[in-house]
């Protein structure tokens, strides 16, 4: 788990700000039904973010992440990872997830990013001609893994993910499939994040560079896994240079 269930972004609303929010539930190609939430700017850029929550899934912090963005001028969309095995229906804090993120799959997850992808690209997704990942640890991986998943993206954006292999045992993680990347990649991780070492973000790094995927990849000296917190004052610096990448990532290859 990367935040507390009553964590916020480390991002200020803007005031005045003109957006729209709603609860859905889409449908992947598989028949699955997921749940998703839904930000609007009234005066769209044409450019829309599909946000990867971490193994909790779809929770306030992602939902409020969604309306950060909105609030800038970009269509947002954040996900949930387990309509295959709880439902698309709204969940309290005491959900047990990891027995449903022991469910998921690879291709069940990239099978909903798509639905996630069509949806900002719909006239309900204001139309968005440019679509970006970002996820946040389990969502940071997947968001790299949609960058070879087929969907046409501008940019695929993640913060503290994992880039090895994975579950199930052996699973080709963003390393191996670094060849595959056919969109821009932003990495931004933790420096003392004890669950990724620097050596796996170093071959991450080295691996995208050997494929000639452009990318970045941004370490933060002594910030920890999920530094990108409200509750973490003290990497407020931190988080706010992150935030600033990730719009001028979206600036940069969104227009």
């Amino acid at each position: 788990m990367c935040f507390e269930p009553d964590s916020l972004p480390p991002i200020r609303p803007l005031s005045g700000a003109s957006v729209s929010h709603r609860n859905l539930v889409l449908e992947a190609a598989d028949g699955n039904r997921f749940a998703a939430f839904a930000a609007s700017p009234d005066k769209p850029h044409g450019v829309g973010v599909v946000v990867l929550p971490d193994v909790r899934g779809l929770y306030r912090f992602y939902e409020e992440l969604a309306l950060r963005f909105a609030e800038r001028g970009y269509a947002a969309l954040a996900i949930d990872y387990f309509g295959r095995t709880a439902g698309a229906e709204k969940r309290d804090e005491e959900f047990e997830f990891m027995p449903h993120v022991d469910q998921t799959t690879p291709d069940g997850v990239q099978a909903d990013v798509a639905a996630g992808v069509a949806y900002l690209r719909s006239p309900g997704g204001c139309a968005s001609r440019s679509v970006f990942t970002v996820g946040f640890c389990f969502g940071g991986r997947n968001s790299w893994l949609a960058a070879a998943g087929g969907h046409g993206l501008a940019g695929a954006i993640g913060f503290y993910g994992r880039p090895g292999l994975g579950r199930p045992h052996g699973t080709a993680g963003p390393i191996q499939r670094a060849g595959e990347m056919a969109a821009p990649i932003l990495g931004l991780m933790g420096g003392d994040d004890p669950g990724i070492p620097p050596a796996d973000v170093d071959a991450w790094d080295d691996a995208l560079e050997q494929a000639g995927v452009e990318h970045e990849i941004v370490t933060y000296p002594g910030a920890p896994h999920s530094f990108f917190d409200r509750k973490y004052e003290q990497f407020a610096a931190e988080s706010e240079d992150a935030w600033n990448r990730v719009l001028a990532f979206l600036e940069r290859y969104g227009r």
